[in-house]
């Protein structure tokens, strides 16, 4: 097809930049965790928890799940309120739940798939995830690309074509699978991210003058890098605005379990309604469990992919407990319950009241 055409009829440059790379990633890579005894295991939680979250949040995560889930059979038999909570502020958490039905099936099967339509046919596994597992963890030439990946490329080929469009990203994956070095597709896999993540930067200006392919990047000498690659604009995101509230009755708060489907599934919240109430509008609405003292508390904002929350919050002392919800210790709901990072301000709130209890 034509848009095939146009990115491959640069393959040379392509070709050109693996040598340069591989000799730079020797020198300058990152010392991750998940890159110390690479198993198909370890890449594959990395690479998951990698998704949508950035590399400095994720090694403590990392770390962490690791001593609680060191194999996959630990991952299978886990309850699943352990697992939410070792996810807890990672947020995108079907991908922690995709984790656990693909980790139950690699235990029924024996072992780990041994190629990449094995690996794709497990939950939460796309093009990106299996390239990754199968060229760093299993030596077989499986392009992984994914934004910072895209970005390289079409700055080398100076494209001018819409990165999230899945025909280009095809595209590029069929163009790149043709240069990857036998016996180094581990190292060629990462340094093409470690060059998108740490020189040909998404944000602000590419670092080019430590770019070890710059004198092969089209973009590069065309001056294009501001405007390379080219992405179509994201769908302006939907507001909700919501009321959250911390209830306290004694030394116990209210949590609620939402919906088994959709957005945040089966994790804990505090309760709240969909609108922005005042202080009286509180009161009436807790009359029925006698509001005793009521304190108003940060105003919060958090972004999902298409949809902002804007929240204001509020801490209530009740005389009669709501029997709709689950009351818990402090203690309880923060070390115990899953609570989303979308409600970061208000569990630093009831960290703070932690002190508190009786």
């Amino acid at each position: 097809m034509k848009k095939d055409v146009e990115i491959i009829k640069n393959e040379s440059l392509l070709k050109e930049i693996v040598a340069p790379l591989l000799s730079w990633y020797d020198l300058n890579k990152r010392d991750l965790p998940w890159r110390h005894n690479s198993t198909p295991y370890r890449v594959w939680i990395s690479e998951i928890m990698l998704q949508q979250t950035r590399v400095d949040p994720v090694i403590p995560y990392y770390q962490r799940f690791m001593e609680t889930f060191p194999d996959v059979q630990t991952l299978a038999t886990a309850s699943e309120d352990l697992l939410m909570k070792h996810w807890e502020g990672l947020g995108y958490y079907s991908r922690a739940r995709n984790l656990q039905k693909a980790a139950r099936q690699i235990v029924e099967m024996g072992d780990f798939p041994t190629d990449y339509d094995g690996w794709l046919k497990l939950p939460g596994i796309g093009n990106y995830t299996a390239g990754a597992i199968c060229s760093i963890a299993l030596g077989l030439p499986t392009p992984a690309v994914d934004g910072n990946v895209l970005r390289v490329l079409s700055r080398i080929l100076c494209s001018e074509m819409d990165i999230a469009s899945a025909e280009v990203k095809t595209a590029f994956t069929k163009a790149l699978s043709k240069v990857y070095p036998s016996g180094k597709t581990s190292e060629f896999t990462q340094s093409l991210m470690e060059l998108g993540a740490t020189v040909c930067l998404p944000n602000g200006e590419p670092l080019c003058d430590q770019c070890p392919v710059r004198d092969f990047c089209i973009a590069r000498r065309e001056e294009r890098t501001d405007e390379i690659p080219v992405k179509a604009p994201k769908k302006q995101r939907k507001i909700e605005k919501k009321t959250v509230f911390i209830l306290r009755y004694g030394n116990e708060v209210a949590l609620h379990q939402r919906p088994d489907k959709g957005l945040l599934a089966k994790l804990w919240e505090f309760p709240n309604v969909g609108s922005a109430l005042t202080p009286n509008e509180v009161m009436t609405l807790l009359k029925d469990w006698n509001p005793l003292e009521i304190k108003r508390l940060s105003d919060s904002t958090h972004i999902f992919s298409h949809i902002e929350w804007h929240m204001r919050g509020y801490e209530v002392s009740l005389g009669v407990k709501n029997a709709d919800y689950e009351w818990v210790t402090i203690h309880k709901a923060l070390e115990e319950k899953a609570i989303p990072s979308a409600f970061r301000c208000y569990l630093n709130h009831l960290k703070d009241l932690r002190y508190e209890e009786i």
